[in-house]
């Protein structure tokens, strides 16, 4: 029904009695496939309301496979990290013709608050909050979902790295000023290899460090 438009986003389903009637289903087998669906972010179940569908927008989707995702185990991350380099140059470019002045300030903002002497834990997280804001100018819903979807996946990497590599912090700044700097020229191609070679960068240092499981998964609890 909901794929067919019958059902439209925000509508809300009819009584469970008259639905389980009309798709010829027990009302125990309704509200299996009801939980399932509220599962995937399909629908919205309203305790004392009712049960509506969701607005469908690709980001609210797209998070129940960001659930599944963090089940991926720790020696998969090198390719997590390879679709990345694979999406994520083509959304910063496609960022580089859509971005507007302001925006632009606001990238150069967040790289000012990362202090010099910034904790793990803070610099992860302005690392993930500049690469969420960079694709969320991309134009395309989806393609920002997507990669937002699969940052965690490459949390661990990125503590482990700031544990181990004491130019870590330094080195992705730097990076990350560059990409904003082709993004505050509007130039797509310039922003898109910047962005290719800082991925292609974690890749690399992942590669090389050798980091057992154990400690990808260790660091990701500090």
């Amino acid at each position: 029904m909901i794929v067919s438009g019958e059902l439209q986003p925000g509508d809300r389903l009819p009584r469970e009695d008259e639905l389980a009637a009309e798709l010829g289903l027990s009302r125990s087998s309704l509200r299996e496939a009801v939980r399932a669906l509220a599962l995937v972010r399909i629908l919205d179940v309203r305790q004392g309301d009712g049960t509506y569908v969701t607005s469908l927008s690709p980001r609210l989707l797209l998070d129940a496979m960001s659930f599944v995702i963090d089940f991926h185990r720790d020696d998969s991350v090198l390719e997590f990290l390879e679709v990345r380099r694979i999406l994520e140059p083509a959304a910063t470019a496609m960022a580089a013709r859509h971005i507007t002045d302001e925006q632009v300030d606001h990238l150069y903002e967040l790289l000012r608050e990362v202090p010099p002497d910034a904790d793990v834990e803070t610099f992860v997280g302005s690392d993930l909050a500049f690469h969420r804001t960079v694709v969320s100018h991309c134009g395309n819903t989806v393609l920002a979902s997507l990669l937002d979807s699969m940052s965690g996946t490459t949390n661990r990497a990125r503590v482990w790295r700031g544990l181990t590599d004491e130019r870590a912090q330094e080195r992705t700044l730097r990076e990350h000023l560059a990409i904003v700097d082709a993004l505050a020229n509007r130039q797509p191609e310039v922003a898109a290899a910047r962005a290719a070679v800082h991925i292609a960068g974690v890749e690399d240092w992942l590669l090389h460090a050798r980091v057992p499981t154990t400690k990808l998964a260790s660091g990701a609890r500090q």
